[in-house]
C-alpha cells in the first residue's frame, strides 16, 4: 500500500513561513500526482494544492493562491509545500496524498498518514 510521510510543521506566529515535505518510503513518487490536504478540528479535509506527475501543473485552493507554492525533486522522492505569510486560519494538521490527475480528474491511491500539524499563531 502506498503510504507517504509528512514533515516540517510546527508552531509559527502569522506572517511566518514554513516548508513541509512529503516522502515515500518503498516506491517513486514520479509517477504521481501529489495532493496537499489540511483538516483543521471541527472541519472537513480540504485540498490546499496539488502537482501533477511531471511537475509542470499545478492547482491551489483560493485561501492559499500566492501564498503557498507546492514543488517536487524526484531525484530526492520529495515533495514540498512552502507556506508563506501565514494566517491563524491556516492552522491544521496538514497531509499529502498520491493520486492519479489534479483537479476533477484526481482519485486518490495512497492511504492518509498522521500528516504534520500546523499552528499559526501569536
Amino acid at each position: 500500500q502506498l503510504q507517504l510521510v509528512e514533515s516540517g510543521g510546527g508552531l509559527v506566529q502569522p506572517g511566518g513561513s514554513l516548508r513541509l515535505s512529503c516522502a515515500a518510503s518503498g516506491f517513486s513518487l514520479e509517477h504521481y500526482a501529489i495532493g496537499w490536504f489540511r483538516q483543521a478540528p471541527g472541519k472537513e479535509r480540504e485540498e490546499v494544492s496539488c502537482i501533477s506527475a511531471a511537475g509542470s501543473g499545478t492547482n491551489y485552493a483560493d485561501s492559499v493562491k500566492g501564498r503557498f507554492t507546492v514543488s517536487r525533486d524526484n531525484a530526492k522522492n520529495t515533495v514540498y509545500l512552502r507556506m508563506n505569510t501565514l494566517k491563524l486560519e491556516d492552522t491544521a494538521n496538514y497531509y499529502c496524498a498520491a493520486g492519479g490527475l489534479c483537479g476533477s480528474g484526481w482519485f486518490q491511491l495512497s492511504s492518509w498518514g498522521q500528516g504534520t500539524q500546523v499552528t499559526v499563531s501569536s
